[in-house]
Parts: C-alpha cells; structure tokens; sequence
C-alpha cells in the first residue's frame, strides 16, 4: 500500500502535523525524508528496509554517501539529502557534547569520538586536546594513512600541546574495516607517546580506537 492509499489521519505527514513528530514511528519518519519508494516497495516498505539493513536509526546515523548509494532506489539527490540530514543531526549533537566538561569518564569520550570519527572512510590518527578540567580545546588531525610506530611523530605532537597550554590528551584513531580491537602497535605508540607527554606534564588519558558502531578503550583494557 502506498501512502496515498492509506487514510489521511495515518499518512505520516499528517500525523506529523496533526500530532507532533514524537507519534511517528522511526519508519515514518524516514520515510518523510525519502517521499518516494521504487518499482518494488513503497516509501515506507523501503524505509523498514533500509531501517533493518542498518539496525535502526543509530545505525543510519553512521552510514557514509557509499553505503547510502548501495540502496537501491536511492539515487544521487536522496543520497545527498540523506547525508546531509545525517550530518546536521551529528553536528548538532557534537556542539551540545563538545561545550560541556565531559571528558571525565572513557563513556563520554567514546561517544564523542563515534560522531566524530566512526564513519571516516580512511585511517586517521587525531588528538584530542584538553584543559587542566578535561575540557575539550580541540580535537587536531596528527596524522593520516596506515597507522605505525615510525609514521606518529612525538616531538608534534608535545609541541601541540605546548602551544595550547594543555594539560591531557586523548589520542585516538578509527579502523575503517570496523573492527576497533587494539594490535600491539597500538599499545608501543601509546606507551611512547605517553612517555614524551609525561616530560612536558601533560597527561595521557587514554587511546581511543573506533570502528563502526564500536569503541575500544586502552585504559579500560588496562593496556595503559
């Protein structure tokens, strides 16, 4: 059935209009974004689907522009609305996050960072750097491409964090594949940058590593 068919108090967008947003389905209101379905389904048929391809809404909020495109029936027009939904509803919820002092407990850094991060189609090793509260100062790309001993430089990082008087770090990096189990690199660049940072008084907090849908903490590991 298509939604034309279906009585007007039930059409998504009367109900939206008639009763709030809150008293649509999460289906409904994807499908408000699609407006139209393809040949085979109707726009809340491939809402549903694209709902259970991602399981659910948070895994939509995570997709990229090419898991998008792999839908069928979504063409480049509803590919960009999409992300461009996705990226203002992310942006929204990191301005909230990144003006509060939330960096007290690895949970929080962990959520940030999936917004962040979780999405990014390539390798990226990134500093988070904080005040004497564990207030965010900013969040600075250090490097980019396959992550190894010899491609993280120290000496940038200190300096960095001299420049904007911080007092810890979090250091972090995301694995495309999406899978963020540690490897034992991970565990030499973060014992060698926390050496280099300890010189300096600049605590290191933590190293995050994050894939899609999953963060692993070092520090909970115990591999700080």
């Amino acid at each position: 059935m298509t939604i034309k068919q279906l009585p007007a108090a039930l059409r998504p967008r009367e109900k939206l209009l008639n009763q709030g947003p809150q008293c649509l389905a999460d289906a409904e209101l994807l499908a408000l974004l699609l407006r139209t379905g393809n040949r085979e389904h109707s726009v809340l048929a491939m809402a549903q689907n694209m709902l259970d391809q991602f399981s659910g809404l948070a895994g939509l909020m995570q997709a990229s522009a090419g898991d998008l495109r792999r839908i069928k029936g979504l063409g480049p027009a509803k590919v960009s609305e999409l992300c461009a939904v996705i990226e203002i509803a992310r942006r929204a919820m990191l301005q909230g996050l990144s003006q509060e002092p939330i960096f007290e407990s690895p949970t929080r850094v962990k959520e940030y960072l999936q917004l962040r991060m979780s999405t990014l189609e390539h390798e990226v090793f990134a500093v988070l750097f904080l005040d004497s509260q564990h207030r965010l100062l900013c969040m600075e790309e250090m490097f980019r491409g396959t992550l190894t001993q010899a491609s993280v430089y120290p000496r940038e990082v200190v300096k960095r964090a001299l420049a904007l008087n911080a007092g810890a770090v979090v250091l972090t990096h995301n694995h495309p594949s999406g899978v963020a189990e540690p490897s034992r690199a991970d565990e030499r660049i973060t014992a060698t940058l926390r050496d280099a940072l300890q010189l300096v008084d600049v605590r290191v907090l933590d190293h995050i590593i994050v894939g899609r849908g999953q963060t692993v903490s070092l520090s909970e590991r115990g591999l700080m």
